[in-house]
This record gives C-alpha cells, structure tokens and sequence, in this order.
C-alpha cells in the first residue's frame, strides 16, 4: 500500500510498530538519530523481572522491522503543515510528504552531575545506573575494581520526585532497576554488602514485589527508608554516605567503594524539538501531551499524530511494546477511515 508512514525514533517502540505495520501491509518510514536501533534497551544487558538478555528483545525488534525504509544517522530538520498533510524535511536532505507521524522519541535520563550533593562528577567512585549497565555488558570501568568491591550502595530517585529538580513525577523504573542491579552487583561480589537508600518503593508490575522479596531473602540486599543527606569521599577515595533510616529514626553512615545514583526518565529533547516543529503541545511535566491520559494516551490533539512509548511519560518495556502495537492498529484504522 502506497500511504508514508514516518515514526521518528528507531528504539523498541518504533521498531514494534513498525513491525506490525508491515504486517498490516504498509512500508514504514524509520527516522532515527543515532546510528543504529534499539533506543536504551540496547545499551541494556539484562531486563527486570525476568533478567532477560536485552540483546535477544532487541535482536528480535529489528529482525521483524528489516523491512521498513530505514533512516540512520538522520534528523528532522524542518516540519511544515500542509492543507491534509506534512512536510517532512530531513538532515540528509530527503523531503517526505505524509499524512500520518508516529513519535516514539523516547525519554532521556537525568543529568546527575545537577544533584550536586550527590557528588557525580566530583568523586570517582560514584557512577549512575546507565554507567552501571555499560559496566555489565563491557567489563570496562576503572571505578570498578573486582578485587574491592566490598560495600556498594544504591540512591533512589536522582531527579525524580524532586521540586529542586524540576521533575515532581515518578520515574517509575528506577525502584526496579535498582533492585535489578543490585542482585547483578551481588552476584559478581557474593561478600559485598549492598544499600538501596529509597524513599518509597514503588513495585507496581508484574512479579516485582517477588523481586524485591528476593533481593532481601536470598542476596541480603539491605534497604534503607530515607533521603541520603550527605555524599563525601575519605583520605582512600572511598565514598561516605550520610542518611537517615526514617523507620528507626536513627542516622545513618556508610563507607562504600561504589555508589551508584538511579538517574530517572524526563523527556528526550528531541521530543521536544519535533514537537515545536509540529507544534505538538508539551505536557506539565515535560513530555508529550496525549489527547488525554485515559482513553487516548496514543493519539495526539493534533491530526495525524501519533504517540507510543516513553515520549508520553516513564514507560517499561512491556508497556511500550504494548503501546507501539495499539498505535499500530490505530495508525491501520486511521488511514482506512481516509479512504
């Protein structure tokens, strides 16, 4: 069928619905920024809750998506609203006229070198949990020393749940990746004594609270209720974390050789710079802003559009895929009422 279908954004929920657009018998159009696909799952090594590889869900996305015209390396330079249509103008030099854009953006993580106090980029042995995760697929990270890793601690909502930060919202996946991480660090270190400084634990999916349970039962991850107040570094370069245990009441100090801050999701700027383009409306909280946050989450207020994934807010995996399929079959329906 000859009708442009452009997703922006070549991560797993571009490479989802496109899929089943091709199932559906469309050619999709795949613009993605960077040079290749996959988005963060990629850069995964192991999923929660199931710890399963990243690699074989990516793997699997991209072999079902081979089909569809994909761009690599490529922006939107400019976007221009025609009488029923869109202009498409891309950094390579391409011009693409459609009636129907999917966004599957995607989300950034937080900058943690703007929580200062929590010493990202001030004292060596402290990493965030994207850090962590290239730590887990490479072996390769000179703050991590096999032969001293004896105390490895864990914060909890870095640039989530924080008015300072600009972001009031939950991230959603950073309990979980936390706990994830964790019985990783654990089972390279068996010794090590590990710390989750939380503020509330949020295990909201399928098989999670399992997994908390689990970490606490079978690797004796010790978790701790309360804001870590102070971040410092001794006369050996190890790392001194100050807190309070709000369940005891009682203050808190430990020294570990690696402390590691979970970076929460906000919105990809990229996201908003195509929305600008189109002018797409940004939501209070930063990401795109759905028609509603019911019924139509996947649609847009604008003609044509579409969503899917963590453009819209913090996403898991299953939820994005989820919402890739159902944008599909929207995207399906949208165009036969066209016809």
């Amino acid at each position: 069928m000859k009708e442009n279908i452009v997703i922006v954004g070549g991560g797993i929920a571009g490479l989802e619905a496109a899929a089943q657009l091709l199932e559906l018998g469309y050619k999709p159009i795949i613009i993605e920024k960077s040079d290749r696909l996959g988005g963060h799952v990629a850069d995964w090594n192991c999923l929660f809750p199931d710890m399963s590889p990243a690699k074989d869900v990516v793997s699997s996305l991209i072999a079902r998506s081979a089909e569809a015209n994909i761009f690599l390396n490529t922006e939107i330079s400019f976007v221009n609203k025609l009488k029923d249509s869109y202009n498409i103008m891309l950094s390579n030099g391409i011009s693409i006229i459609t009636r129907i854009i999917l966004m599957t953006t995607g989300f950034s993580l937080f900058d943690a070198s703007k929580k200062e106090e929590y010493g990202y980029g001030i004292y060596d042995q402290v990493m965030t949990n994207r850090d962590l995760e290239d730590w887990f697929n490479t072996g390769d990270d000179k703050r991590i020393n096999d032969s001293a890793m004896n105390a490895v601690g864990f914060v909890h909502c870095v640039g989530s749940r924080d008015e300072k930060a600009r972001n009031s919202q939950c991230s959603k996946v950073c309990c979980i990746t936390a706990i994830k991480q964790a019985i990783e660090l654990k089972q390279k270190f068996p010794d090590a004594m590990i710390y989750c400084f939380y503020m509330d634990l949020r295990m909201f999916g399928k098989k999670y609270e399992d997994f908390y349970i689990n970490a606490q039962r079978d690797y004796g991850i010790r978790f701790i209720r309360g804001r870590v107040s102070e971040v410092g570094e001794n006369i050996d370069g190890r790392v001194i974390v100050k807190a309070e245990d709000t369940l005891s009441g009682k203050p808190v100090k430990v020294t570990l050789d690696l402390l590691v801050l979970m970076a929460g999701m906000v919105c990809n700027p990229d996201s908003t710079k195509v929305a600008n383009m189109a002018r797409l409306p940004i939501d209070s909280d930063g990401f795109l802003k759905s028609k509603d946050n019911v019924a139509d989450i996947i649609e847009s207020p604008k003609e044509g559009v579409f969503y899917a994934g963590a453009c819209t807010g913090p996403k898991t995996v299953p939820e994005t895929l989820a919402e890739a399929r159902a944008a599909a079959l929207k995207i399906y329906l949208y165009i036969k009422g066209l016809e």
